[in-house]
């Protein structure tokens, strides 16, 4: 059994929560955080509190907070003998105080309110400074995740470098596809077969190789024309932006 603090209300607090309190391994002794509104989500199932004087005893203090936050919050926790792990993929195990026995717990995932999340298919990005708390903080992760990873706070900085590209960007591209369908009376799940398919084309091809499109074919004319149709100014430099990539990852000049 490895007893848990939760410091954090927010969605990737929830989510951790949620998939923990399923774990008979697992015991959530409290949850801290500032925002009242949000303790409430916990408080039917364990004890919340809002003071940072009053956190419990525990084996593992995990921080998921935001990541200009994550420093002050484990200064709260210098007193504690407990392993102290933060959540974030870009703030490097430094910025845990040095008193501590400090670690990384990063899950590599997008975390929306109302969406339920598999965890054991979410990568674990686990780092620790000696061998006993790597063990203790890969036997957490163990226990929600068949995907557990040792990485140090360097490729992780990339890593999550990489993840913003991958979703936060792809995500506002399928923004604007939903814009452009919009403002021409077109359902946006009519894109939904071919987003699955490049998705799905990755499990055997890299992104390299699955690239097509008028940019991979330098098709000018057809860049152009869609160029014309674009009126949002953001939009037609993101499309110019990227196209231009792309042509001249393959060698050609648009």
């Amino acid at each position: 059994m490895i007893s848990i603090v939760i410091l954090g209300s927010g969605n990737v607090a929830k989510h951790l929560f949620d998939t923990f309190m399923e774990q008979k391994e697992v015991k959530i002794l409290q949850v801290i955080g500032r925002n009242k509104v949000n303790l409430s989500y916990f408080k039917n199932a364990v004890e919340v509190s809002t003071d940072f004087n009053k956190i419990k005893d525990a084996e593992i203090y995990l921080i998921a907070v935001s990541d200009d936050a994550i420093a002050e919050v484990a200064n709260a926790l210098e007193n504690k003998k407990g392993m102290v792990v933060h959540s974030s993929g870009s703030v490097p195990i430094t910025a845990l105080s040095h008193k501590n026995r400090r670690g990384v717990f990063y899950p590599l995932q997008s975390f929306s309110m109302g969406k339920t999340i598999d965890f054991k298919s979410v990568p674990i990005c686990i780092e620790a400074e000696n061998t006993a708390d790597v063990e203790l903080v890969g036997r957490l992760a163990r226990m929600i995740s068949n995907n557990v990873q040792e990485v140090s706070s360097k490729q992780r900085k990339s890593l999550h470098l990489a993840a913003v590209f991958v979703n936060n960007f792809t995500n506002h591209l399928f923004h604007i596809g939903h814009d452009i369908c919009e403002d021409h009376n077109l359902p946006f799940h009519i894109l939904l077969p071919l987003i699955k398919e490049t998705v799905q084309k990755l499990d055997y091809m890299a992104p390299l190789d699955a690239q097509t499109g008028p940019a991979r074919r330098n098709d000018i004319s057809t860049i152009e024309n869609h160029l014309n149709q674009l009126k949002n100014k953001n939009y037609k430099d993101i499309y110019a932006l990227i196209s231009k990539s792309i042509s001249e990852k393959y060698g050609k000049e648009l």
